[in-house]
């Protein structure tokens, strides 16, 4: 089957199709990710776009059943230069076509990645379309002028779990991923997990649109992790008397999300230890007063530099957002205290007299490199120091 990607600004092309059947519209954004494509497609930050790898060849290791990051992809539509013709890997339990199939999500192959995403660069994001549905090249370009962007849309609602619950309770599925030579002869080599310390320091985790692991991270790290839904009060998640507060990422606009703003100030204002990444540093930002703002068209990928000023050290990041805090509206009491070295936005601030910290990127490293993984036993060591 043929199928077509048309952007607002009248833009066309034209590929091979794969996966569903289907027409999609959002804005289209770019990875940089040379692997890791089964958790961006299940990153629910993804929500409402349209990602396209600039790796060329994208599918051939196939997708597992435990490497998912939410309960459900959440890719508007998914843009290759290649689709692997083979999958092989020894944990693959079905190829990225049949999974972009079984969830309704087209996929193109065979266009000009490399010329879509310079477009990106210079013009910035733009919203489009991706049909394989047969749509004309003019129905296509109208569908994806009538979107309407992703400025001041609340996409959170639509990705966070609806209800309370405590994250593995029974340490199932928490545990790094462990295989050695000694463990090749066992049953199912694919559960050889290596051992957890005690949970023993009970957190509340706001889930705006988290990955699952985050929650691993954290329960390696020895938190017991309640996690609430997006919309919960602040004074219903302190009833669980956590020792500290995890705001997670999220999509759509943080601009629009006022009323979980009001919430976060009111925690940030009781003097328990938080810890934000992603859209939860987005949110600290507003809480202490500051915007946000879009950026011309995000960092998505696992190789974006962060300078940390405390330190002096350079962390090499995994990222997915669309905006940034406005460090110019920050009041004097909170420090910017990490910068992207590629376009100097703001990505870390600590306040300077309460216990919160937070920076822009994923330091879970679900798909990225492991830089940033000392963050969770920054929050932990905060969290002991405050008693």
């Amino acid at each position: 089957m043929t199928a077509i990607l048309a952007l607002e600004d009248g833009t066309v092309f034209s590929g091979q199709a794969f996966g569903a059947r289907a027409t999609a519209t959002g804005e289209v954004c770019f990875n940089t990710s040379m692997t890791g494509y089964q958790e961006i497609l299940t990153d629910p930050s993804y929500k409402g776009q349209i990602v396209t790898m600039t790796y060329p060849l994208i599918g051939n290791y196939g997708v597992n059943e435990q490497d998912v990051e939410s309960w459900a992809p959440h890719v508007a539509g998914f843009v290759i230069r290649e689709l692997s013709p083979v999958v092989s890997n020894w944990r693959a339990d079905s190829s990225l076509a049949e999974y972009l199939t079984k969830y309704g999500i087209p996929g193109i192959q065979g266009i000009d990645t490399r010329a879509l995403t310079k477009k990106l660069r210079v013009t910035g994001a733009l919203a489009g379309c991706l049909s394989t549905e047969g749509l004309t090249a003019d129905e296509a370009v109208a569908r994806a002028k009538g979107w309407g962007g992703m400025a001041g849309r609340d996409y959170v609602t639509e990705v966070t779990h609806k209800e309370a619950f405590l994250w593995d309770a029974k340490d199932e599925q928490s545990a790094s991923f462990g295989l050695t030579q000694s463990h090749r002869s066992a049953s199912d080599p694919r559960q050889v997990r290596q051992p957890l310390p005690p949970a023993d320091i009970p957190i509340v985790a706001y889930d705006f649109g988290l990955k699952y692991n985050i929650l691993r991270r954290l329960r390696q790290k020895g938190f017991k992790v309640q996690v609430v839904p997006a919309h919960t009060p602040a004074a219903e998640a302190l009833k669980y008397k956590p020792a500290g507060i995890f705001l997670s990422n999220g999509p759509g606009d943080p601009a629009a999300l006022g009323g979980i703003v009001r919430e976060v100030k009111t925690i940030v204002d009781t003097g328990i230890p938080v810890f934000g990444i992603c859209l939860g540093h987005q949110l600290l930002g507003q809480a202490f007063g500051g915007r946000t703002f879009k950026l011309k068209f995000g960092h998505r990928g696992g190789n974006q530099p962060v300078k940390d000023f405390e330190t002096g050290r350079v962390e090499i990041t995994s990222q997915n957002h669309g905006f940034a805090v406005d460090a110019q509206s920050l009041p004097s009491d909170v420090s910017v205290n990490r910068v992207n070295l590629n376009d100097q936005t703001v990505e870390g601030l600590r306040h300077k007299t309460k216990p919160v910290f937070c920076v822009q990127y994923h330091p879970e490293a679900s798909p990225g490199p492991h830089d940033s993984t000392p963050l969770f036993d920054e929050f932990r060591t905060l969290i002991l120091q405050r008693g």
